[in-house]
């Protein structure tokens, strides 16, 4: 018999008669796909064919029911995409259903051995061994590779610790991928030489699947710090597969453009603990951008701090990553901020910095903010 790992689903059910319906329907809906009747005996129905473990009350104000459900390492066969095919396939067609989280098996631990660097990694690559780290983006798309350069340079002397490429810069005729990579990873060099720091420059290697593995060496090769995707338009296999790559060696930055469907109601889709921490480090991630309270986009600061906990919880030996929150980031949320995150953080301020006319006296504005900040709530 193969080890067997369990998915909970929350169940948008009146009463338990009703619930107990749906989750026996997703146990065949998500392995053997036919009706429960004619489900072979034996092996298919004793190992194939999804079980319902628990039923319990949810005792939240959402109210439904939390249904546990068990599958075979066999369903998944050694295939990433096969397990989440699994986890959520047909069902999340399916109104008032929705992934909460995974409890991993054995084999599934082998299968997804999570990020290369993690948390830790991030820390020992930019030199930062305690507090928040802090990233920013090069942006907007439009702008030369030369001003993209220039922008990318002052956040470097300023201190940032990351500069990633904002999400929309790919291909653009205005700066093309491999010209901006040249040019942004020589200005954040030239910037370090003069500061000391361990700036790192992020190229989003997002494109067209024939090219997105290219872009990643290319990145490595030219000096890059690390690269950033995004595993909603790319596909959730690709980071995987260059985290476990023995010739790569870059952490990766997930980005959540085309992701929110996924998250954004009560009762279907994903938990933003599983989505945005458990899924990530599933998928080698070593950080992940999402949207934070109180900024430009709706999460709340419950569900922020649930995608902590997913960044973080033991995941029986996946390293830990960092969440990246941002979205409308201004210099006075710092505090707020850093009483909900602590040091396990990644600040993403971007637009109120380039709104600044002296980006590099705003960088280390920024830098002190966070520093009293930290100093205060520790």
């Amino acid at each position: 018999m193969a080890e067997r790992f369990s998915v909970t689903y929350w169940l948008g059910a009146t009463d338990e008669k009703e619930a107990r319906a749906r989750a026996l329907d997703i146990s065949v809906e998500q392995t053997v796909e036919i009706p429960r009747d004619t489900v072979p005996h034996g092996y298919v129905e004793d190992e194939i064919l999804g079980r319902l473990e628990t039923l319990t009350h949810d005792g939240s104000q959402r109210g439904g029911f939390i249904a546990e459900i068990s599958y075979s390492e066999d369903d998944v066969g050694g295939d990433f995409l096969q397990l989440l095919n699994i986890v959520f396939g047909n069902s999340s067609i399916k109104i008032n259903t929705r992934v909460e989280g995974i409890r991993l098996s054995p084999g599934l631990r082998t299968l997804c051995p999570g990020p290369r660097f993690g948390a830790a990694g991030l820390r020992t690559r930019t030199g930062v061994t305690s507090g928040p780290l802090i990233m920013s983006a090069i942006k907007p798309v439009g702008l030369s590779t030369a001003e993209l350069a220039k922008l990318a340079y002052n956040f470097a002397l300023g201190g940032m610790h990351l500069i990633k490429d904002d999400h929309g810069l790919v291909d653009q005729p205005t700066s093309p991928y491999a010209d901006r990579l040249a040019a942004c990873v020589t200005a954040v060099a030239e910037a370090n030489a003069k500061t000391g720091f361990q700036c790192a420059y992020v190229p989003n290697i997002t494109g067209p699947a024939s090219q997105i593995v290219d872009r990643a060496f290319m990145a490595k090769e030219a000096g890059a710090g690390a690269v950033m995707l995004a595993p909603s338009l790319v596909g959730f296999d690709v980071s995987r597969g260059l985290a476990a790559d023995p010739d790569f060696g870059l952490p990766i930055v997930s980005h959540p453009t085309f992701s929110g469907a996924n998250v954004i109601t009560p009762t279907t889709g994903f938990s933003h603990r599983f989505f945005f921490g458990t899924l990530q480090r599933l998928m080698g991630v070593d950080a992940v951008v999402f949207p934070n309270f109180g900024g430009r986009f709706g999460f709340s600061r419950d569900e922020c701090l649930s995608i902590l906990e997913g960044c973080t919880e033991d995941l029986g030996g996946l390293k830990p990553i960092f969440p990246a929150p941002g979205g409308g980031m201004t210099f006075e949320r710092i505090p707020d901020m850093q009483r909900a995150y602590r040091e396990h953080v990644i600040y993403l301020i971007g637009g109120a910095l380039l709104r600044e006319n002296d980006l590099v006296a705003a960088c280390q504005t920024l830098r002190n903010a966070i520093a009293e900040a930290a100093a205060h709530i520790r």
